[in-house]
């Protein structure tokens, strides 16, 4: 059975936009740049060559991560949900119980977060802690960095 990554449309624009980016523009200069180096003689000590080569063996991995990504992804869109809980694709606004910093943060799939633009992954100490989780609910939340206590001020759909 195929394992379904979820993630948002955004987020799958932009893995779909870095895929077309990497095979249609970086592959073909990966490619002259391996040719130009080709073209300087003796390829045992081509420093152009090899760094050439490694950084098409490094687009093609990523290449080969970003097809299986989109090949594998349930998309959800967070404006067609609802509920009274946290769930994938909500945006919930928490409020620092030790230091009243409120902060606002999306639950996304793990390759669309992005902590400092407020998307949090799926998987993170902060969103398992919060999923299931209503309005009012105060979650502690056991990080690397420590433990803190939020508590839910809000969770909204878009």
């Amino acid at each position: 059975m195929v394992e379904k990554v979820p993630m948002t449309k955004a987020g799958f624009a932009k893995l779909q936009e870095e895929l077309r980016w990497r095979q249609q523009e970086e592959r073909p200069r990966i490619i002259e740049a391996i040719s130009e180096a080709r073209a300087h003689g003796d390829l045992s000590e081509n420093a152009e060559y090899h760094a050439a080569k490694e950084a098409q063996s490094l687009n093609e991995g990523r290449i080969g991560e970003l097809e299986d990504v989109v090949n594998r992804a349930e998309l959800i869109d967070p404006a067609k949900l609802s509920g009274d809980t946290v769930k994938f694709g909500a945006t919930i606004r928490l409020v620092d119980e030790d230091t009243d910093e409120e902060k606002i943060y999306q639950i996304v799939g793990d390759q669309e977060a992005d902590v400092k633009s407020g998307r949090i992954s799926i998987s993170s100490p902060i969103s398992r802690a919060l999923i299931g989780k209503a309005t009012g609910d105060s979650v502690e939340v056991v990080a690397p960095g420590g433990s803190k206590a939020y508590e839910i001020l809000e969770i909204t759909w878009r």
